[in-house]
């Protein structure tokens, strides 16, 4: 096993009266430039100071030219040909877990008001975060694509069928998916206890930017899913196989990683589209970015919707408009992530109905549901494989913490101090 390495936190507040909090220590002068770009599509001012304006090189002389290099190669590159030796074949299991947008102002999302339970019953905060990463990362696992595991081939017979890829791990290494629902930073979310958007620095990086409780802006890479998860693997590249990070699922209704990129029946004014056309603009570059640093996208369906209970046409409807708002600035994918993990036509193991087969007809081949335990099955009437993930939240963290003991001990990770006062069982 490569040495691993440790990165250091560290807080510091911007001129201007912006709260910065990063995982790198950088000038406060300069993180304040990050602003540049993330705060335009907040309706925001954009000039952002700079060091050293009306400093003059010494006649005769150049400032030298640096092109700085991009930290998630070190990441892409840690692992070579000759050490993934392990063969992890199509009768192991690849485990799959997935989160919810993490709570990084308890006080705000714990509140006592109506949400606050829904809150604890299905996302973590980011303490309970960083422990969990801490625990997979000790327990040997590391991070693959999902669609890394499983190919489309044709068959003998002319047919296209998907199959279970061997993957191949470094020694005492075991694959993990990660994925993540509702990236999308919805509204209710703010001053709720979230962050409110992920923005691109001046130094090329992510970054989110949130309201803390006494209304000042912040902008972090400690505080969210994706950043926290980004600087967690530049600090042990051993985690991660060839920089992958996770799946981000995607809804539309609300747009997307924070930018209302969505139309709205309700406004069709000029001045709303013109609005939107920015949002587009805006996150254009945070999507590139999110690729280029291991990330890849599924879709959520665009409303969020009940597979399970919803006709054909709805789910016609939805996904045409999905593939227009969302596929439209992400890319293709084939991956379909289950809202409410509700499977259509039934319990689709047994059956596939004329949903699956629609949504299996627009290019959509992995179908993940939610279960107990990290299940894939390879249809054999269609090509297509379904799966279902694990949930690391409130509710197994409070009563199923035996499910998930081969990654973490829910009794080591939730922090009972920062959630509402209710029962839970750990099983001792």
């Amino acid at each position: 096993m490569k040495e691993k390495e440790n990165s250091g936190r560290d807080v510091c507040r911007s001129d201007g009266g912006i709260a910065v909090r990063s995982g790198m220590r950088w000038p406060a002068a300069g993180l304040a430039l990050l602003l540049a770009l993330g705060m335009a599509a907040c309706g925001q001012p954009t000039t952002a100071p700079s060091a050293g304006e009306d400093a003059q090189m010494p006649e005769g002389e150049q400032e030298p030219v640096t092109e700085a290099l991009d930290p998630e190669e070190a990441v892409r590159t840690y692992w070579s040909p000759e050490e993934l030796t392990q063969e992890w074949g199509p009768q192991q299991v690849v485990e799959h877990l997935f989160f919810h947008p993490l709570v990084c102002y308890p006080e705000q999302a714990f509140d006592g008001d109506s949400q606050a339970n829904g809150i604890d019953d299905w996302m973590i905060t980011v303490e309970e975060y960083n422990r969990i990463l801490n625990s997979l990362y000790e327990k040997g696992y590391i991070l693959v694509n999902m669609n890394d595991v499983w190919s489309e081939v044709t068959d003998g017979d002319g047919q296209a069928v998907m199959v279970r890829n061997t993957l191949m791990l470094p020694e005492g290494k075991k694959p993990l998916i990660l994925s993540y629902d509702d990236v999308n930073y919805y509204e209710y979310m703010q001053g709720n206890g979230f962050t409110w958007k992920l923005i691109l620095g001046e130094d090329g990086d992510l970054w989110s930017y949130s309201k803390d409780p006494a209304g000042d802006d912040v902008i972090s890479q400690d505080q969210d899913a994706i950043t926290i998860l980004d600087q967690f693997v530049r600090a042990h590249p051993d985690f991660s196989l060839n920089g992958v990070k996770g799946c981000l699922c995607l809804t539309g209704y609300e747009g997307i990683l924070g930018y209302r990129t969505n139309t709205a029946k309700e406004d069709n004014s000029a001045a709303f589209e013109e609005n939107r056309q920015r949002e587009i603009e805006a996150v254009k570059p945070v999507v590139a970015r999110l690729k280029e640093t291991g990330w890849y996208f599924g879709s959520h369906t665009w409303g969020h919707i009940n597979l399970a209970g919803k006709s054909l046409d709805v789910v016609k409807a939805d996904t045409e408009r999905w593939f227009a708002e969302v596929g439209s600035l992400v890319g293709e994918t084939r991956l379909m992530i289950y809202p409410h993990g509700a499977r259509p036509d039934g319990n689709d193991v047994q059956q596939t109905g004329p949903v699956f087969r629609y949504l299996q007809s627009q290019g959509f081949r992995v179908f993940a549901s939610v279960g107990t335990e990290s299940y894939s099955k390879i249809k054999p009437d269609i090509c297509a494989v379904i799966c279902d993930r694990l949930h690391p939240d409130g509710t197994t963290l409070r009563w199923q913490r035996h499910r998930y003991l081969q990654f973490y001990d829910a009794k080591e990770v939730i922090d009972l101090s920062v959630r509402p006062q209710r029962d839970y069982d750990f099983g001792e």
